[in-house]
Parts: C-alpha cells; sequence; structure tokens
C-alpha cells in the first residue's frame, strides 16, 4: 500500500467546480492500493492506518492526473511532410486533398503496412507518449476504409490494448472519408459501413464509439446522421469531426444524436454550442491541428461561457497534427483557444475523460479512482504550460505502478 509524499501541491481536478477548479491540496499524500485510490489529503492529516506503510518520495514535484489524449489517430502508415512543404508555400489543405494528397494518400500507406508493421510503429508512439504523462490513448481508425482494412486498424489496437501499459479506447472513424475505390460510388460505401462494417464492429466489440468527419470533401451532415444512428443501434457512441474549415451545422448535429464529444469546432455558430450545453456535449480542442493548418482557432471561451466543457486533445495524425505532445497541445489551448493552464489541464484529464466515456474511473485524483498520476518538475500548473520544455513529467504512474521502457517490450 504504497503512500506518495513530498508533493509540493497535488492537482485533483475534480469534476465539481467548473473548467478553473482544480481543487489543488498542498503539501498533500497520495495512498493506493493496487491500481485505485485510498486517500488524498495534507501530509500532515495522513490517517494513522497509512502511518508505516511503504513511503514514495514525489522529490517535491507537482502531482497531477495521468493525462488523457482524447482524440488520436494512432495507427497509420507513412507521413506527410511534403503536404507540409506545401502548406508552408500557402497550398490549402483542401487544395492538397482535391489532388489526391491528404487522407487519401495516408490511406494508400496505411493499407499498404501489415498488421505486425502498425502494431510495432503504435507501440513506439505509445512509449514516447507515456514518457510525456499520457496515461489513456482515445485511438481512431480511418485509415484503412475498407471492410478488411478497417478491422486490421482495429485488430492492432486490441492488441496493443493487452501488450502494453496505457489504457487504449477504440473509434471507429470508416467515414473518415469516401475512398478512390467508392469514388463514383457514394452511396454504396455508405452501404457498406451500415449494412456491414458497423454491425461486425459492434457485435464484437472491436470499439466503444463511432466517428465521422462531417466537411466539404468527407460526408454530409445527414449522411453522418445516419451512421451515428446505425453505431448506437450497436452500441457504438457517437462522436465527430466537425465545423472545423466552416460552419457546417456539426455542433447542432452533435446534439441532435447525442454525441459524447464534438471535436474541432473552429467555426461552429452560437446556435449549436448553446445546442451542445443542453444536450451535455463535451467540445474537444485541436489547437495542434490549428497551428499546423494556420486556421482560425476555436475560441474555448465561448464554450465555457455557454456551460460546455472543454477536453484538450492532441489530433495526432500523419497530416494536420503530426506530434502526440500533449503538452504542448495544453499550452497552445492557452495560446491560441483562451484557455488558463488550469483550464487546460481540466480539460486534458478530467474533461477528456468524459469525452471517452470513462470519468468514473479515470481523469481526477479521488478515492476509488484509479491510481494513474505523474509526477510534474514545476512549482504550479501555470509554470509548467508556460515554462514549456521538451518533457517536465519525471514519472508517470498507471494502475498504481510507475511505467518506464522495460513495459513495452511488445
Amino acid at each position: 500500500m504504497p503512500v506518495l509524499t513530498n508533493i509540493c501541491q497535488l492537482l485533483t481536478c475534480r469534476a465539481e467546480g467548473g473548467q478553473a477548479a482544480l481543487h489543488p491540496i498542498e503539501r498533500a499524500a497520495l495512498v493506493w492500493k493496487d491500481d485505485t485510490i485510498l486517500w488524498v489529503g495534507p501530509e500532515a492529516e495522513l490517517p494513522a492506518r497509512f502511518r508505516e506503510e511503504q513511503r514514495l518520495d514525489a522529490n517535491g514535484c507537482l502531482v497531477a492526473p495521468g493525462l488523457i489524449d482524447c482524440h488520436t489517430h494512432l495507427a497509420f502508415g507513412g507521413w506527410r511532410a511534403d503536404e507540409f512543404r506545401l502548406r508552408c508555400q500557402g497550398v490549402s489543405y483542401l487544395e492538397i486533398a482535391r489532388q489526391g494528397g491528404g487522407i487519401r494518400r495516408t490511406v494508400a500507406q496505411t493499407r499498404a503496412a501489415s498488421e505486425e508493421d502498425l502494431y510495432h510503429r503504435c507501440l513506439d508512439f505509445l512509449r514516447e507518449m507515456v514518457h510525456l504523462g499520457i496515461t489513456t490513448v482515445e485511438a481512431k481508425t480511418g485509415y484503412g476504409l475498407s471492410f478488411e482494412e478497417e478491422l486490421k486498424l482495429l485488430q492492432v489496437y486490441r492488441r496493443l490494448q493487452t501488450h502494453q501499459p496505457l489504457r487504449l479506447v477504440a473509434t471507429l472513424l470508416a467515414a473518415h472519408v469516401v475512398p478512390p475505390e467508392y469514388a463514383n460510388r457514394r452511396e454504396a460505401y455508405l452501404q457498406l459501413l451500415l449494412d456491414e462494417l458497423i454491425p461486425h464492429v459492434g457485435r464484437e466489440r472491436l470499439a466503444d464509439f463511432c466517428d465521422v468527419f462531417v466537411e466539404e470533401t468527407a460526408f454530409t451532415v445527414e449522411e453522418a446522421r445516419q451512421i451515428l444512428e446505425r453505431g448506437k443501434a450497436f452500441g457504438l457512441r457517437p462522436k465527430l469531426h466537425v465545423d472545423q474549415l466552416h460552419d457546417g451545422g456539426g455542433a447542432r448535429l452533435a446534439a441532435e444524436v447525442g454525441a459524447i464529444s464534438a471535436d474541432h469546432l473552429e467555426y461552429a455558430s452560437d446556435e449549436g454550442i448553446q445546442a451542445m450545453a443542453r444536450a451535455g456535449v463535451v467540445a474537444v480542442a485541436l489547437p495542434i491541428a490549428t497551428l499546423y493548418l494556420r486556421q482560425r482557432p476555436m475560441n474555448a471561451r465561448r464554450f465555457i461561457e455557454a456551460g460546455v466543457p472543454v477536453a484538450v486533445a492532441t489530433d495526432f495524425n500523419p497530416g494536420s497534427a503530426p506530434t502526440y505532445h500533449l503538452p504542448l497541445a495544453m499550452t497552445l489551448a492557452c495560446v491560441l483557444c483562451g484557455l488558463t493552464p488550469a483550464e487546460a489541464l481540466k480539460g486534458a484529464t478530467c474533461y477528456a475523460a468524459r469525452a471517452i466515456g470513462r470519468e468514473h474511473a479515470l481523469g481526477s485524483l479521488e478515492p476509488g479512482k484509479k491510481a494513474d498520476f505523474i509526477l510534474i518538475e514545476a512549482e504550479d500548473v501555470d509554470h509548467w504550460l508556460y515554462h514549456f520544455r521538451p518533457n517536465a513529467v519525471q514519472a508517470t504512474f498507471i494502475r498504481g505502478k510507475r511505467v518506464g521502457d522495460d513495459d513495452f517490450a511488445g
């Protein structure tokens, strides 16, 4: 029954109190047994029954819940550095997509990769992510775009769930774009999703969520509604990529279908934001994509003032967000989206857990929840996210155990 002491400040990140409420405890102690937190509070008030237990020294670090990246496209083949150069020269994301680049290019590269190659590539990504304090990752498909290839990605995620320490949550994003072989048979691809892929994934419990990219080059609002309702019928909760490049009515759709989250939202309307608030939809800010695409940032203040919780994630993918550095995304959420450091941390812990349906067990440090936490070399959350460094995280604990490279043998 370990007892972590010598903590300069512990940020519990409990749900109550709103976006900025971290509920800090000065000079704290944390007690857990196996994978579950038993007690948290001031070290001076440590109950007598814990005083003789094994002590671990936090060395004066800041302690926070393990970070949760609630939006990644973890499994993909290849990279797209040349498209980065083109965007630097003024070519737009949509222009590149229309010329055969973008998502469709990654689809070809992913299909060419074996399941084994993708598995080991993801394992390498996760090994680096855990050192940044990330303990849970939502992982989308979307680069297979056929029955067999989407299942290949889901099998990679299923293997990863049991062969490395991070918690992995799978999302079916077969409605990313219409694949090239269906370019002139759009309705046939839609029927493949509705009649074959979604039922199979739901019956086999290969994913928790069904996601759709609603955009000019992807799917319409009406198509998304059909796909998400079909997913719900097979136990897949709705998620959405919406309103990234213009207001396409995505925020309103998210509320209508009862989505657990709506992501991007740079151009969401006031009406859509109010609908999300009434429906309890989490907004997910993805500022790395904003930075790389040179787009208008999501104004997170609009959502918070309307009563919508804002999560923060990386959108890790090879095109618009080619990094899994969640602390960087948190700093950018402050600089670009208008969050404070406290609000960004709440967005990458408590509200990120809610965006993947894990708020009952993850996202805060309180008795009964899982012992996923990180030690940060910083005096407080403001200094951590203000003084950006390659990595300020000194240790990552998942299920009560400190994680290292040896935990990723594969």
